[in-house]
């Protein structure tokens, strides 16, 4: 519980935190691959970006979404081929990085320990 409540306040979004909007969220991720976890600490999964706002998203190692995100005026959503309903976000770039707030409460940050790598094998993303 001590560890916990240490790891919230250490996310706190700052005061001086900024919310992106599209462009700033763009300019951020554009032809990166992000690691994020739960405020705990927990390995939540791994996104890469690409330069033309598409995304491919691992929750684990081997099972991967292709999908694309796009700005709704303070939110960042993302669809995906197997789920085509938006998932939208509140990103705030911080001093640790991104901190993502989805509009249903999970709270994500961008992971600062070494990244998980991407591993999405399959035909399907060699085309």
């Amino acid at each position: 519980m001590i560890r916990a409540l240490a790891l919230a306040i250490c996310f706190a979004t700052p005061a001086a935190a900024q919310v992106l909007d599209g462009d700033g969220f763009d300019a951020y991720v554009s032809g990166k691959t992000l690691t994020f976890a739960q405020p705990d600490g927990t390995p939540f999964g791994v996104e890469a970006y690409g330069a033309d706002r598409s995304v491919t998203w691992s929750a684990a190692p081997g099972l991967c979404q292709t999908g694309r995100w796009f700005s709704r005026g303070e939110l960042i959503c993302f669809t995906y081929g197997t789920d085509p309903a938006p998932k939208c976000w509140t990103v705030t770039r911080t001093e640790r990085g991104l901190r993502a707030q989805s509009t249903t409460g999970t709270v994500l940050f961008e992971a600062t320990e070494a990244p998980i790598p991407l591993v999405c094998p399959g035909p399907e993303l060699l085309s």
